[in-house]
């Protein structure tokens, strides 16, 4: 038992000498390591690179103009300015047409007769010049163009001729229907004929421009007639035989 012991003994008194050069060891390369770090010349590093960026830009006004329209408190901060538009005049109504009474075709141009309304004095009217608010433009032989205010207007001859008359007087008065007797129909009453036209004078009438003038209603006179100065010639037209008298040169 004691021999056991002392075998125990000594291997202890070996492992405890092994550690402790085994601490030796390790101090002493501890040591080493810190005496070369503590005398090794450290190479100081270079600085980093100053970068020089670009300066800011001073704050302006127009800047905030997004934040301005989308402000959610004020609905009406809007740079956008609404100027009311009045309404449009409304359009002028266009006049009633001239009447037409004739048309010459005469050596020195075209003349049509025309007055500006019904019961106004006619007169010969020359491509370019007005009646009333109208300025003849053109015509043929079928049409007729008009300018209103920079509208033109084609009318066919016969749509703005003056067919106005006398107006016919009432029917004359006869028997009632109760007074009729039944067996046998009422005649028909003789319609009086109509006096003739009284005849008018062999004289120039309302001057119509350039030198000439209208004949009179009525004139019968034959062509290359005399009077005051002025010879009566007739000239074939769509509507008949126009009729002027012209100065005597």
């Amino acid at each position: 038992m004691t021999r056991r012991l002392w075998v125990l003994n000594f291997v202890l008194l070996l492992a405890v000498g092994a550690a402790t050069w085994r601490l030796r060891e390790d101090w002493i390369a501890a040591r080493l390591r810190e005496r070369a770090l503590l005398h090794q010349t450290v190479k100081p590093l270079l600085p980093p690179p100053v970068l020089f960026t670009k300066p800011a830009e001073p704050v302006a006004a127009i800047s905030y103009a997004d934040i301005v329209q989308k402000m959610l408190f004020s609905k009406d901060r809007n740079p956008t300015v609404v100027i009311p538009v009045a309404p449009p005049p409304a359009p002028k109504p266009m006049p009633p047409l001239p009447l037409l009474y004739g048309v010459m075709n005469l050596v020195d141009g075209t003349t049509v007769i025309m007055s500006e309304k019904t019961g106004a004095k006619h007169r010969g009217i020359r491509l370019g010049e007005k009646v009333g608010e109208f300025t003849l433009v053109a015509v043929t032989r079928d049409d007729i163009t008009l300018d209103w205010e920079g509208k033109e207007i084609t009318k066919r001859l016969e749509e703005i001729i003056d067919r106005g008359g006398p107006a016919s007087g009432p029917a004359p008065s006869g028997p009632s229907d109760a007074s009729r007797p039944t067996s046998a129909a009422a005649p028909n009453p003789v319609q009086p004929q109509p006096p003739p036209p009284p005849k008018g004078e062999a004289a120039p009438g309302s001057d119509i421009g350039n030198g000439k003038r209208a004949c009179n209603a009525g004139d019968t006179s034959p062509a290359g007639t005399e009077s005051g100065g002025y010879r009566k010639k007739l000239y074939p037209t769509p509507f008949g035989d126009a009729c002027q008298w012209e100065q005597e040169k």
